[in-house]
């Protein structure tokens, strides 16, 4: 008897189970960046605005942020979007759109500055490297 109890009470657990995606279905992609403002040259100890203009390729992507990582005075920078796969996206591209951030110079020589570009044809991403120099 209590076999079959047991047998029922897993039966209906799975009955109960909903089908329905009831959470959000969505991923992340990191955009490139279709041009940049950047100054020619940094002084130390100052802050400047850095300018990145990028290109959503549907209506179901949303800014998230920037990716940006550093390593030691290299920085590698592309646009990082959520991508809705819930909705119905219009393909039909919109104008640029624009993002910037505050950077402040913390060290002396040069700032390498990697905007990401892409994948080429193999997959392998692209960058465009802008060197910024400090001035003391």
């Amino acid at each position: 008897m209590k076999k079959i109890i047991a047998l029922t009470l897993l039966w209906a657990s799975f009955l109960s189970c909903s089908t329905d995606n009831e959470y959000p279905n969505y991923s992340y992609e990191v955009l490139p960046v279709a041009s940049y403002e950047v100054p020619a040259s940094f002084k130390l100890g100052e802050t400047y605005t850095i300018t990145l203009k990028y290109q959503r390729p549907t209506s179901c992507h949303g800014y998230q942020g920037l990716y940006y990582d550093k390593n030691l005075n290299v920085r590698t920078i592309g646009i990082q979007t959520v991508v809705d796969k819930d909705q119905i996206c219009d393909k039909a591209l919109p104008p640029l759109s624009e993002v910037s951030f505050r950077f402040y110079v913390t060290n002396s020589g040069s700032y390498i500055f990697k905007f990401y570009k892409g994948k080429d044809a193999a997959g392998v991403s692209q960058f465009e490297e802008k060197e910024i120099k400090v001035e003391n």
